[in-house]
Order: structure tokens, then C-alpha cells, then sequence
């Protein structure tokens, strides 16, 4: 172990630097070799919005609130009431992927609230016990306050977790001129404690029989996709710019004949940077859909939405569900630019991306 403070940071200092944007020309050497599947079925079970009167479109089937179980309500004269679902700051999905007649489930963060995303699941009609194995795109608390909720589902059995190494880094904002923002940090021994077996990688991965990639820690090649300002971390008992949240990782289903499933927590890597590394990795030429955080909300952001805009378009995505904190103004702007691509995401919507 090392303990001078000093090569520590050195190394923190390489890390980040091995991961700022530079170009990248040709294949992978080593292709990773991602099976293709039958279908692939995301179903967002939390996120920032809820619209209970939003009809299907396309592979998009919603979760109306006529069809949400009704709770007791003593004003109304039946005694009962329609609450819907609970959209919040965070995102959490269920993916189910399908090779033949083999089905596999994974769930992909557990949104911000202890028993936000376990509420939604029962009022949906999902079966926690149905779950393999759970990632973490990244260790902001936003995506990884709901294992409480899953551990009362399941009964604390046992599942295996992959995390990136990182994710149990100290982290807040700084704004200038204000006080800083801690951020909730978490964990180990208490996930441990709940049952979850933790499982630390850095690189790509594969899960479930070779069907689902995780992509570790991605390659950043655009030049305009920066990170999180004022982001800072904890680093040998010093705070130290932290941008690029280097723990930030996506999930890559490939689907037969129709190319790449990508997707993110917060896309904090940069939604085109994610795309690219996925094609790159698995040598698949074709992004059919990319769902999940974008990260282009506020003025920090709004200035690369043109761009990322742009680089999206080039690469045609079937599908496109910009959720989380993509933000209301790249969200219009990918609406106008991928109009039979875009659809809007809502808690309780499953997508349901079938192969040619």
C-alpha cells in the first residue's frame, strides 16, 4: 500500500490525465466479443419525470395510472385514490435482455431515495427476486440511495454488485464565492451488510452468459465533452478538482441486427464519448439506441448541446431517450434534430427494442 501522500496524487494526477480527450483512430485490437440478443427491455424506474396520461409510442409502452394500484384515501367517496408513480432527482433501470429462449434481469442504479425506486417497483409489478446482478454507473448519490429499498424486496439476499473503484470517493461541489457542497458518500461495509457481494473493476466487462458489456472507465475523445466543473474530490485528506468523475461507466447490449443498446446514469464521460467507446469496443459499427443521462442542463452545459447534437446525428441512432439530468433544452433540441428517433422518457415506461 502506498502511503506517501505526495505519489499519490501523482498518480491520481496520471489517471486524470490518461483520460482527457485525445484522438483515437481504427478498431479495437481486441474486439470485446458481446453476444448479440433477441430483445432488450428497459424499463426506467426512477427518473425525473412522471406522466400518467402519456400514450405508447413506438417501442415505448407506458405505465398509465389507470394502471397503478390504488391506495386508501378517506375524502374520496370510494375510499380510495390513483397516486401513480414517484419521479425524483435520480434514475435507476431495469434490463432485462433476452437470447433465445434465456432471459436475463439486471438493474442499473437504484435512483436517490431509500425506498423510492422498491416503492415504484411494486407499484409497477416488477419481481425483485427476478434480479441477477446490480451496476452502479457511478457513485453519485443520486443513483445509488436506493439499496435499502432493494434489500427489503429481496429479503437481504445475496446479489453481486459491480462498481467501478471510485465510487467511494469523497466528493462535493465548490462554487466560487460560496460554501462548498458535501455530497452523501457510500458505503462499502454497508451494502456488504445488506447482502450485496461488491465486485471492483475498472475495465470493460462482461455479465449474464456474455450478453451485457459494462464498459469500466471510458475513453475521452471529444473535445468538447469536459466533465463536471467545480466537482471536487477527496484525495489523501486534500479536495482536488475532479471533473472528470472518472467512475462513470454505461451498459452495451448488443442487438441482432439492429446494433448497440447504450445505456447511461449521467453520462458524465460525455454522451457521445460513451457512444463511440461502445462501437470502438465491440467493433459493432451501428448505436441503435441510446438511453439515459446526457448531462447537458444548465449554463455549464448548454453551451456543447450544438455540438453533442450534432455528433448524435452523425452517428443515427434508432432510438434516442435523453432522461435525468439531460435538461429541457437538449432534450427540444435532439426532439427537432432526431424526430423519428426521440421519444420522452417517464417513470414506468418500458422500451421494448426487439432484433431484425
Amino acid at each position: 500500500m502506498c502511503t506517501d501522500a505526495g505519489a499519490g496524487r501523482a498518480r491520481d494526477g496520471r489517471e486524470a490525465t490518461a483520460a482527457m480527450p485525445r484522438p483515437v483512430e481504427g478498431d479495437a485490437v481486441d474486439p470485446i466479443p458481446l453476444e448479440p440478443v433477441d430483445e432488450v427491455v428497459v424499463t426506467t424506474v426512477v427518473d425525473n419525470s412522471y406522466d400518467g396520461l402519456m400514450g405508447d409510442m413506438g417501442p415505448a409502452r407506458r405505465m398509465a395510472m389507470n394502471r397503478t394500484p390504488t391506495v386508501a384515501a378517506a375524502l374520496f367517496e370510494e375510499g380510495v385514490t390513483v397516486p401513480g408513480l414517484v419521479a425524483e432527482h435520480g434514475f435507476s433501470a431495469l434490463v432485462s435482455v433476452r437470447r433465445g429462449e434465456r432471459t436475463h434481469v439486471l438493474l442499473f442504479d437504484t435512483g436517490v431515495s431509500p425506498d423510492g425506486m422498491a416503492g415504484n417497483m411494486e407499484r409497477i409489478g416488477l419481481d425483485a427476486g427476478d434480479i441477477e446482478t446490480v451496476v452502479l454507473s457511478h457513485g453519485h448519490f443520486d443513483h445509488a440511495g436506493g439499496f435499502a429499498g432493494l434489500a427489503r424486496l429481496r429479503g437481504r439476499t445475496g446479489l453481486p454488485l459491480t462498481v467501478h473503484p471510485l465510487v467511494w470517493t469523497r466528493r462535493r461541489f465548490a462554487p466560487p464565492g460560496a460554501s462548498p457542497w458535501p455530497l452523501p458518500t457510500l458505503r462499502r461495509g454497508s451494502l456488504e451488510a445488506e447482502g450485496f457481494e461488491v465486485i471492483e473493476r475498472r475495465q470493460p466487462s462482461l455479465l449474464l452468459d456474455g450478453s451485457v458489456l459494462i464498459t469500466g472507465e471510458v475513453d475521452r475523445t471529444t473535445e468538447f465533452e469536459r466533465g463536471l466543473p467545480l466537482h471536487e474530490a477527496q484525495r489523501n485528506g486534500r479536495w482536488e478538482p475532479d471533473p472528470l468523475i472518472l467512475d462513470d461507466q454505461a451498459l452495451v447490449v448488443h442487438l441482432r441486427g439492429r446494433g448497440l443498446v447504450v445505456l447511461t446514469g449521467c453520462g458524465h464521460a460525455g454522451a457521445v464519448n460513451i457512444a463511440r467507446y461502445a462501437m470502438r469496443l465491440t467493433a459493432v459499427d451501428r448505436l441503435h439506441a441510446l438511453l439515459g443521462g446526457f448531462h447537458l442542463t444548465g449554463p455549464a452545459f448548454e453551451p456543447i448541446i450544438e455540438p453533442t447534437v450534432a455528433a448524435l446525428s452523425e452517428l443515427g441512432p434508432d432510438v434516442i431517450v435523453p432522461a435525468h439530468c439531460t435538461g429541457w433544452r437538449a432534450q427540444h433540441r435532439l426532439a427537432t434534430a432526431l424526430p423519428a428517433a426521440f421519444l420522452p422518457n417517464a417513470v414506468g415506461t418500458s422500451f421494448v427494442l426487439a432484433a431484425a
